[in-house]
């Protein structure tokens, strides 16, 4: 059986609190077995939760929007360049089984949409989107957790509907 991949999105610039959260929910990724998958880069919300998967022997990804390494998170294990800015939100999404959405601005919400545009369960870990989502919500395609290990129960209760 292949091993979910989990995405993790949120801001490149993100407050100590929400860096701390998604150090924890890399972590608790990579305690599952799970491989984490993110925008690769070594600042918020991909920075910290690479750093948290790979501190507990977990497997990282990341999707960057450059074409060279120069920013890239010291923490990943496979970097994949893809030279299209903003256009890998897009592999982002297309790669993981199940997005978790940590707090963020447009790009973070862009891969929301995405996600839920190609039927990929996501979980909003902190992030509120307000009601205009509410028919996602009710097909339970989105979920909402506040805490990491909420999120990772989110996740496990998604893999094992969707028979991962």
């Amino acid at each position: 059986m292949r091993t979910p991949v989990i995405g993790v999105m949120g801001g490149s610039k993100a407050t100590p609190t929400v860096t701390e959260m998604a150090h924890e929910l890399g972590t608790l990724i990579a305690q599952h077995g799970w491989i984490l998958l993110n925008g690769g880069r070594n600042s918020g919300v991909m920075a910290a939760s690479a750093a948290g998967a790979k501190s507990a022997g977990g497997i990282v990804i990341g999707i960057l929007p450059d074409t060279t390494r120069a920013k890239a998170s010291p923490d990943l294990d496979v970097a994949i360049l893809t030279g299209t800015g903003d256009g890998r939100n897009l592999f982002n999404v297309l790669s993981s089984d199940i997005v978790v959405a940590c707090p963020g601005a447009l790009g973070t919400l862009a891969e929301v949409v995405l996600a839920l545009k190609h039927n990929k369960h996501v979980v909003l870990l902190g992030f509120d989107l307000g009601s205009d989502f509410d028919k996602f919500r009710n097909k339970r395609q989105l979920t909402h957790a506040d805490t990491p290990g909420q999120a990772v129960d989110l996740i496990a209760a998604a893999l094992n509907t969707a028979g991962a």
